[in-house]
């Protein structure tokens, strides 16, 4: 068996780390990781490289001459790094992989929201800190498809609705993980209509997986996003049950939320619904049930506060 050879910007951290470690079960890929090396991953079956990915000259100086079965590109934020990486990358790119997300769309009504649904033209000032992410992804992608079809390269955008399980440094599932495990009351909005579409981090890894090199995915875009819909009364029953304890819960206005700052994880009062039906049939991939997914996640946590 011939083996592929894949180059991964990022890697070390969430998904992109739940990646290196599906494809090594398949023990047909040469993994080559190119980050700023701040978590190395210390594997003999894995090559790092370390540099910046702004640095073309250090992109140049550091990544072999290879025939990149794919590149996979879990961390650009803006499309002069997409640009800088075709640009700058040693060798053949037999297929780009451009991890997005679903927040380049709009909030539209018309639920779920597929793939040639409306996108942002414009920041979200109203996001703070975040006001750029959702529009500098779709500009990444725009970017993405201009400079792939001038170089002749196949690409995939992929874009994850809500990713939860192992490794997550984002405090969403562990946020009232560490509550249920200190006996803490959680406070829940009094409203009950917003509802979520989420990812098991290892379903998006095997998803990944299985577009590499395959012509059913290629110039497209797809959600990747379970067709379970999830509001915050369902997660805490779906934590009472992977958990086996009963959860202290109390309803508290949004305003009141706000005021005293409870940093909940998800959005208060607004759905954020998507639809993975479309790479599910290119695929015919399966999403792993949510519950069955958040008990491998729980059951990962509770190794974490064991060590």
């Amino acid at each position: 068996m011939k083996m592929k050879n894949i180059l991964i910007i990022g890697g070390s951290y969430f998904a992109g780390r739940i990646l290196v470690e599906e494809l090594l079960q398949k023990k047909n890929y040469n993994i080559y990781v190119y980050n700023r090396g701040n978590m190395p991953l210390n594997r003999g079956d894995v090559t790092e490289l370390v540099g910046d990915r702004d640095d073309e000259q250090r992109i140049k100086k550091v990544i072999p001459d290879r025939d990149w079965d794919a590149l996979i590109d879990f961390c650009a934020y803006a499309p002069e790094q997409i640009e800088k990486m075709i640009r700058a990358v040693p060798g053949n790119i037999r297929h780009y992989i451009f991890i997005s997300t679903t927040t380049v769309n709009e909030n539209v009504l018309n639920l779920p929201i597929k793939e040639d649904a409306q996108k942002l033209s414009a920041i979200q000032p109203e996001l703070g800190q975040y006001a750029d992410y959702g529009y500098n992804k779709w500009l990444s992608e725009c970017k993405l498809e201009e400079k792939c079809v001038q170089n002749g390269i196949p690409y995939t955008s992929l874009r994850p609705a809500i990713i939860f399980g192992e490794y997550n440094y984002a405090p969403r599932e562990t946020y009232f993980f560490d509550l249920i495990r200190d006996n803490k009351r959680i406070f829940l909005p009094d409203n009950e209509l917003a509802l979520f579409s989420f990812v098991w981090v290892v379903d998006l890894a095997r998803i990944i997986e299985q577009c590499i090199g395959n012509g059913k995915v290629f110039n497209q875009a797809f959600n990747v996003a379970g067709e379970e819909l999830v509001s915050y009364k369902r997660l805490m029953e779906v934590f009472e049950e992977i958990c086996e304890k009963k959860i202290k819960t109390s309803k508290m206005s949004i305003a009141l939320i706000n005021k005293k700052g409870i940093p909940l994880p998800f959005p208060l009062d607004s759905h954020l619904v998507y639809s993975g039906r479309k790479i599910e049939k290119v695929l015919d991939f399966e999403y792993t049930p949510f519950v069955a997914a958040m008990k491998k996640t729980y059951e990962y946590y509770q190794l974490v506060q064991q060590s």
